[in-house]
């Protein structure tokens, strides 16, 4: 390890107990009042073109939003203050993004889960400078899932999220595996977007990061509200968590620790339910949970402390509260998706990386114009990730893997099914079965890196090009210093 490291690897212990100046430690469990009503995000509705191409649009602009009461704090929004639309689209609809930067600054949007042209991915190589507007389409063609958009800029990154520039992007089946889900959006089909913040007394965002992982907060807020409620209409519930922080773990749970039934992973359903009281979610991470009310069930889902130096604390995180009557709901699925699993065939190839520090894959730090792996297009490979030293995840853009072991143990039922973001505790190991799309282009890559954004940000990111199967030797290692397609 660096010096810079070995220093900071020393003062962990010292780290745990610093509150919102350090690994946000503190907790708030038993202060709220939960006296806002949760917000839930709005669905942003496409204009259709003829042939039948659905366009969204999207402004990254400044705004301000009362996160804290009677205290505006200055923010970013997609199309708003803070955060963004929920966009929503079928398996086979061709969709067309219209991204327009009124930040005064450069930025990018990523679509993070969505399988897609490396030139469309919205990386750092696709940025869009201020007062200019990012045309990417593509076709959706994957499984249903709980997706995400959020901007990618190398450098950036994290100051960009944490200002509140994030929004879910959700994929639906025409013919879905399980027809009975709710699906309601906003009443029995609801996000939760997790986050946590710094904010002085003024209300403002505080954004200087601290050593190890960045920007840790003590004030959570679910889906930009703090001190949330959720008024529950119907006897089953299904929430789209997501963790949209900068480098917070969460490990939720309700506070009567009732079961709960996981059905999805990042990337598409679980084959059955699994049946869990916590889960664990680390930066980038979702996962759709089915949980069942009663009337007047009166319930907080709260995040628990753990040992993983990002997830410090007990925090409350949003109360549920069940009318007096309720809506029958559909009964817990059996089977959820007849997808098959993500399978390596024999002999695969694989990979291996080596996490270390703040900043480095393999020993190297992050550098645009190289390129560190060739991947022929449909190819399942076997990646192998090392973690060295403290807290990491990984996330690898265009895929969809599964979890194979973690220091040689298979990972819990909830997190067998199809994903695209590991949490790798420190000091050990994970295999993943990765599964690879169709697109291909020599010349633009797609990245993988770690999802604590301070981590990506140093340089704890790698990049992969997907080509022709049997041109993998002819591929030049270097793109241009000027490779940009904003």
């Amino acid at each position: 390890m660096k010096r810079r490291d070995l220093l900071v690897f020393a003062g962990l212990a010292a780290l745990a107990g610093c509150g919102s100046q350090g690994a946000g430690s503190k907790g708030n469990s038993g202060e709220l009042t939960f006296t806002n009503r949760l917000r839930v995000p709005p669905v942003l509705d496409p204009a259709v073109a003829a042939d039948g191409t659905k366009q969204f649009s999207l402004t990254m602009r400044a705004g301000r939003t009362e996160v804290l009461r009677g205290r505006p704090t200055p923010t970013w929004g997609f199309n708003g203050a803070f955060l963004g639309p929920t966009i929503r689209a079928t398996r086979g609809d061709r969709v067309a993004m219209r991204v327009h930067n009124q930040l005064g600054e450069p930025s990018t949007v990523h679509w993070h889960g969505m399988r897609l042209p490396a030139v469309m991915d919205g990386g750092p190589h696709q940025t869009v400078q201020p007062g200019t507007t990012w045309l990417p389409h593509w076709t959706v063609d994957q499984p249903a899932a709980t997706s995400w958009y959020h901007p990618h800029l190398h450098g950036s990154t994290a100051k960009h999220v944490y200002r509140g520039l994030a929004g879910l992007f959700l994929v639906d089946d025409p013919a879905p595996a399980a027809p009975d889900l709710p699906s309601t959006y906003g009443v029995d089909d609801i996000p939760l977007i997790l986050q946590d913040k710094i904010l002085d007394a003024n209300g403002a965002l505080q954004e200087d990061p601290k050593p190890t992982w960045g920007l840790i907060g003590d004030q959570i807020l679910v889906n930009g509200v703090y001190d949330p409620f959720f008024e529950v209409t119907t006897t089953l519930v299904r929430l789209r968590i997501l963790n949209g922080s900068n480098a917070r773990m969460y490990n939720v749970e309700f506070v009567d620790r009732r079961r709960f039934h996981v059905i999805g992973t990042d990337a598409g359903l679980l084959a059955v339910p699994a049946t869990v009281d916590r889960v664990q979610l680390s930066p980038g991470e979702r996962l759709e949970v089915l949980v069942e009310f009663a009337p007047r069930d009166q319930v907080v889902l709260r995040s628990v402390a753990g040992d993983n130096g990002i997830d410090g604390g007990d925090y409350d995180l949003v109360k549920f509260v069940a009318a007096d009557q309720l809506r029958p709901g559909p009964s817990v699925p059996r089977r959820l998706s007849a997808s098959p699993r993500v399978e390596a065939p024999a002999g695969a190839r694989e990979r291996r990386f080596r996490l270390s520090g703040s900043d480095e894959i393999n020993g190297r730090e992050m550098e645009m114009t190289r390129i560190d792996e060739v991947v022929p297009a449909g190819a399942t490979e076997i990646w192998q990730v090392q973690n060295t030293v403290y807290a990491h995840n990984f996330h690898i853009h265009e895929v969809a893997f599964r979890i194979l072991d973690v220091d040689g143990r298979p990972p819990p039922a909830y997190l067998q099914g199809p994903k695209d973001t590991v949490f790798i505790p420190a000091k050990s190991t994970v295999r993943l079965a990765v599964q690879f799309g169709h697109h291909t282009d020599p010349r633009t890559p797609y990245m993988y890196h770690c999802h604590i954004l301070r981590h990506e940000d140093e340089g704890m990111m790698g990049q992969f090009v997907i080509v022709e199967p049997g041109t993998e030797a002819s591929v030049r290692r270097i793109l241009p210093r000027h490779h940009h397609h904003g």
